[in-house]
């Protein structure tokens, strides 16, 4: 791989931890929200659908530092 496409996967990787760390934001807001709901809400829809989103974010997040790992391996 010639120095420019390295370059240029360096900028992908750059553009993917932005977004990644976006996420994690989110993720923390929406886990903190979940966190402090009231007793008699935990186990609610609106609970269950708080701790879903929350796990889809953190899929996400894993895909994400998944695709970092493989583009630094595609620039060795």
């Amino acid at each position: 791989m010639n120095k420019i496409r390295r370059k240029q996967l360096d900028e992908v990787i750059s553009k993917i931890s932005e977004a990644m760390e976006e996420l994690e934001n989110i993720m923390s807001d929406e886990e903190e929200y979940r966190d402090n709901m009231p007793e008699n809400l935990q186990g609610s829809e609106k609970y269950e659908t708080s701790d879903s989103a929350c796990d889809s974010m953190q899929e996400a997040i894993d895909n994400l530092e998944e695709a970092i790992s493989n583009i630094e391996s595609a620039q060795e």
